[in-house]
């Protein structure tokens, strides 16, 4: 548990640090943390849906380091689509 957590908050503080102009960005402290690993650990699981379940690669039945890249790579998709949802419906 403890390392989905911090796998959560490595591929969500590095998808929040590559995205521009999320719609995160204005948060800090406790709350932006929680976000982080919220949208991360969406993006592991999104990453891994994709890879294993998609693709067919990686492994399903134990953490390697491609699972990271799975990770990271989900966390971008999930930041970037939350973001361009909130937008667009702050702008209504």
């Amino acid at each position: 548990m403890i390392g989905a957590i911090l796998l959560g908050l490595v591929a969500g503080a590095i998808a929040r640090a590559v995205v521009p102009n999320d719609a995160f960005s204005h948060m800090s402290g406790p709350v932006s943390w929680l976000v982080s690993i919220v949208l991360g650990l969406a993006g592991a699981w999104l990453g891994w849906w994709l890879f294993t379940g998609v693709f067919g690669i990686g492994d399903a039945d134990k953490f390697d380091f491609g699972g990271i890249i799975g990770a990271i790579i989900g966390a971008i998709i999930v930041v970037w689509g939350s973001s361009f949802v909130i937008k667009k419906m702050g702008a209504r």
